[in-house]
């Protein structure tokens, strides 16, 4: 028996809850890991309280990151006692995913962790970390170089953001950051922005064409933010696109794309080739200041996951969640 987050659904209710599964209750896969730990993103928060179909199938363990050990493998790619990860695949949505003391996966879906990382630091930089170092490495593959200009991160107080912001300050970026939460500027200029601007100064209607303003941009925001972000890039500018926390739409015209030659690059962090994620985590661990970790995140056990996903949507969590599954 171990313990795992429920997801359930019948025609009465969408309900999660802590509980005890059997081992023969796991799906199918390849290799079974015992989780160490695991994380809370936005889309957990969505999975665990129902307030959008992420879940496809029912019952469902949420969870889109984990970490942990090897217990059994039937392929030749993993033995019993290897640390690995996994970020995505569909984990958690469509498979029973990370909140859970054990899962059964395909070796696929999994990378070797970094002998660097622990099986805590791996999951406090998680998908968000790792998101936000492929959308680095997207900058860099458009000769986004520190000396063209400023980089805007937006949804800065966010797993994403946050990392974006060490990532970019690391190699010696100018980082702009637009934040909700003014209170936070301190912790933003910790991680190593240099200006802080209100997101509301982006997440309204604007013109199709704004003041040049930064030669590139994180956005983890999507919608009014997103198109905005685009409408204010310099002449030949990059936007790495990766999120929608304000919404799937893009309520934005072409003139940025063709009047400036604006790059919009989206980030697709699910299902990459194994080689990109080797290499994304691979620079995590020489370009990410590790000590930043404990300013970043902050843990919990898996009991307490299902009221933390619910202040995560409501935006009362700053940085990384980290679970640690086995309390």
């Amino acid at each position: 028996m171990f313990k795992a987050i429920l997801i359930e659904k019948d025609a009465e209710a969408y309900r999660a809850r802590l509980t005890d599964l059997d081992e023969a209750q796991l799906p199918e896969g390849d290799v079974t890991v015992r989780v160490a730990y695991s994380t809370l993103n936005y889309k957990d928060g969505l999975a665990i309280s129902g307030g959008s179909p992420v879940v496809r199938q029912f019952p469902m363990v949420p969870g889109i990151d984990l970490a942990g050990t090897v217990e059994a493998s039937s392929n030749p790619r993993y033995k019993i006692g290897d640390r690995v990860l996994l970020n995505g695949w569909g984990v958690g949505e469509g498979h029973w995913g990370g909140l859970a003391q054990k899962a059964k996966l395909r070796a696929e879906w999994l990378i070797p962790l970094p002998e660097a990382l622990s099986e805590r630091q791996a999951m406090a930089i998680g998908t968000a970390g790792y998101t936000a170092m492929l959308c680095l490495l997207a900058l860099e593959r458009q000769g986004v170089t520190p000396e063209r200009g400023e980089v805007l991160v937006t949804g800065a107080n966010g797993g994403v953001g946050s990392f974006a912001i060490a990532l970019l300050a690391r190699k010696n970026y100018s980082v702009i950051a637009a934040t909700g939460r003014p209170a936070e500027a301190d912790y933003l200029k910790r991680l190593g922005a240099t200006t802080i601007i209100d997101r509301n100064e982006l997440s309204n209607p604007g013109r199709a064409l704004a003041k040049e303003r930064w030669a590139a941009a994180i956005d983890s925001v999507g919608s009014h933010t997103l198109a905005n972000v685009c409408a204010g890039t310099r002449a030949d500018g990059v936007v790495a696109a990766c999120g929608l926390a304000q919404g799937m739409d893009f309520p934005a015209t072409v003139a940025p794309f063709i009047l400036r030659g604006v790059s919009l690059i989206g980030i697709n962090s699910v299902t990459r080739p194994y080689k990109e994620r080797v290499e994304a985590w691979g620079r995590l661990c020489t370009d990410l200041d590790l000590s930043i970790l404990d300013e970043i995140t902050h843990e919990i056990g898996l009991s307490e996951a299902i009221p933390v996903a619910h202040e995560l949507l409501e935006g009362r969590v700053r940085g990384r969640v980290v679970v640690d599954v086995n309390r």
